[in-house]
């Protein structure tokens, strides 16, 4: 996979070459309104344990089943999942504002990335997984690739579970809640 070169972007409209600065501006804006559940990634294994909170996370098939994560190459999460090979994700309720903003590195002091501030609970890859969550995704790595500054992370499901609340999620820098309609 070839990184992104802002240098050699062709990025046109019907006026011509856009400039990077707009095409990002205008990303970062149009990405803003994507509601997203949020989550924590976690690694553990001979190259440490690590968490991180996240909203890029989406299924990729059924057959088999397996979902992708995006993390920033310059967390210290990037390079361990990759070298434990393990990773689950849990998704977190809505109870769990705390948990995101640790695993997300907002709190300050000792509270950030703080594996205290919630339970948990190792899956069948060993690696733990946040107990009173929404969901939890157990996943042995099957690909990693760079995409611009982040990994592209594709996990192989082991075995996943969930409870009947709603869902923690970001939009426009918000936090907010998905409650399923019966």
């Amino acid at each position: 996979m070839t990184p992104y070169d802002p240098e050699s972007d062709t990025s046109t409209s019907a006026t011509g070459r856009i400039p990077h600065e707009s095409v990002r501006a205008a990303f970062l804006s149009a990405m803003r309104t994507v509601a997203a559940s949020v989550a924590v990634v976690t690694t553990s294994g001979p190259a440490g344990r690590y968490a991180q909170t996240v909203s890029s996370l989406c299924s990729v098939s059924a057959d088999p089943p397996t979902v992708l994560v995006c993390i920033n190459r310059s967390s210290p999460l990037a390079a361990a999942l990759v070298a434990n090979g393990a990773f689950t994700v849990s998704v977190l309720g809505p109870h769990q504002v705390h948990v995101a903003e640790s695993f997300a590195g907002h709190l300050p002091g000792e509270q950030r990335y703080d594996f205290g501030c919630t339970r948990w609970a190792p899956l069948l890859s060993g690696v733990p997984a946040i107990q009173d969550g929404t969901a939890a995704i157990d996943c042995r790595l099957h690909e990693a690739a760079e995409a611009g500054t982040h990994i592209v992370a594709i996990g192989k499901v082991l075995a996943s579970r969930t409870a009947e609340q709603p869902t923690l999620t970001y939009r426009a820098g918000a936090y907010g809640t998905h409650t399923p309609q019966a």
